[in-house]
């Protein structure tokens, strides 16, 4: 987690502050569950309450502890015992480590869930806007990086709508998996502390209480949420990628917005990058790479050891700080792209007419020539437009075998743009349901 690729509220969930103020909260509202079946003075909770919320928790001072004790928990308990007093002897009644740590990180997860959902709603407004202006921006379609048949910008955008909307489902469910919370104590047996302290504490804190959670909540909530994590930057990463390919120079059907003033190149003034989208390539390699550590986490030994801790500590700011910052600039991205439909018609027409092979060997089917002699009649025309630069209507014109089949008028009306984009209202319909009405 660096400041280059850091947002303030996603990096605050993470910082020691916030972690401490969440380690207080569960710990205090586990007390009042004590207290209101009779294991603790209900004064003593107060109290708690009371000089907790009035406290600044010291960073430096737990650590310093910890230095010591070699233990964030005790170090943290230690602490707050130092401002709360005499009553500070009823906190952690009956709790272990893991239920403070838990809890808190699920907490954290859900928290920033909620932020990356956010990001997930910026990006699909810019999306659908930019899809619905560009509905009939007619395109060529690329399969292998070649000149395929003929789309619509929009329904380029359309379809990266659809995988972000799919993504946002993803994410309310794994936010659903990992809001849980354990207050079992050792070995998750509840031997020390009443379940329904758990049931208060998970309540209060807008979690459910894990079923079994044997003194650790299973990982297996965890690698689904990162898992997702890792999906949804791989969605990323493939429009972004899209973005780089139409923009080089050959190409340059759509432009990342170049700002007064910014430069492109310390060597060459000339250059207009897709710096934006490259950055995006990169750090959706780093998000996915924090969900395989989260799927060997699973596989802990017996009730509980702490080989996921120490990957926790990273994954969990990492992932979530990084997507957050490449969902918004990833939606800034589309929000100010420069779409050159010009540019786009000229790539078009760069083949001579030959993104129309397809209709003319369907109608030489239908005439009644064999598939196999029909693609060798469409093929052996289309090859000199490749080989010559020839204009493959004027060649199927010219071909005998060709006529044989089809009159002229017939040949012409397989070269009509608009056949491919006949369909397009269907397609946004589906994807945008009355919103994408024409």
């Amino acid at each position: 987690m660096i400041p280059r690729y850091s947002r303030k509220e996603m990096a605050s969930i993470w910082s020691p502050e916030t972690k401490f103020r969440i380690w207080f909260e569960i710990e205090a509202h586990a007390l009042d569950a004590l207290a209101e079946i009779g294991v603790v003075p209900k004064e003593a909770a107060a109290t708690v309450w009371e000089k907790g919320n009035a406290a600044e928790f010291d960073v430096d001072r737990i650590d310093e502890i910890e230095r010591e004790v070699k233990h964030d928990v005790i170090a943290f308990l230690t602490h707050l015992s130092e401002f709360v007093g005499p009553d500070a002897r009823f906190i952690h009644q009956g709790m272990t480590s893991s239920d403070v740590l838990d809890t808190c990180f699920n907490i954290q997860l859900v928290r920033a869930a909620d932020l990356l959902l956010a990001d997930l709603d910026l990006l699909l407004a810019a999306l659908k806007r930019r899809a619905l202006e560009h509905r009939n921006t007619v395109t060529i379609g690329r399969s292998h990086g070649i000149h395929a048949e003929p789309t619509t910008f929009g329904v380029k955008l359309a379809g990266a709508f659809a995988e972000f909307e799919r993504a946002r489902q993803r994410l309310v469910f794994a936010r659903e998996e990992v809001a849980t919370c354990a207050i079992s104590g050792a070995v998750g047996t509840f031997a020390n502390i009443d379940p329904r302290v758990e049931e208060h504490v998970a309540a209060a804190l807008g979690l459910k209480p894990e079923p079994v959670s044997t003194q650790v909540i299973p990982r297996d909530r965890h690698a689904m949420y990162f898992s997702v994590l890792g999906v949804i930057a791989s969605s990323i990463e493939r429009l972004a990628t899209e973005v780089r390919h139409l923009q080089r120079t050959e190409v340059l059907e759509v432009e990342e917005y170049f700002s007064p003033g910014q430069k492109g190149s310390s060597a060459m003034p000339h250059k207009r990058n897709p710096v934006l989208t490259e950055n995006l390539t990169g750090l959706a390699r780093m998000v996915r790479s924090y969900a395989m550590p989260a799927m060997e986490n699973v596989a802990l030994w017996h009730e509980r050891d702490i080989s996921h801790s120490s990957v926790e500590r990273m994954i969990g700011p990492d992932a979530t700080v990084t997507l957050d910052f490449a969902l918004v600039r990833l939606a800034n991205v589309i929000d100010k792209l420069l779409i050159y439909p010009e540019n786009m018609q000229r790539n078009l027409d760069r083949l001579g007419g030959l993104v129309h092979s397809q209709r003319v060997l369907l109608a030489l089917t239908q005439a009644g020539i064999s598939r196999e002699d029909a693609y060798r009649l469409v093929q052996r025309n289309a090859m000199k437009v490749w080989e010559q630069g020839a204009d493959f209507l004027t060649e199927l014109l010219g071909d005998p075998d060709v006529r044989a089949a089809l009159g002229e008028d017939e040949i012409r009306e397989k070269f009509d743009l608009g056949y491919h984009t006949r369909q397009v209202d269907t397609i946004f319909a589906r994807v945008f349901g009355g919103d994408g009405a024409a």
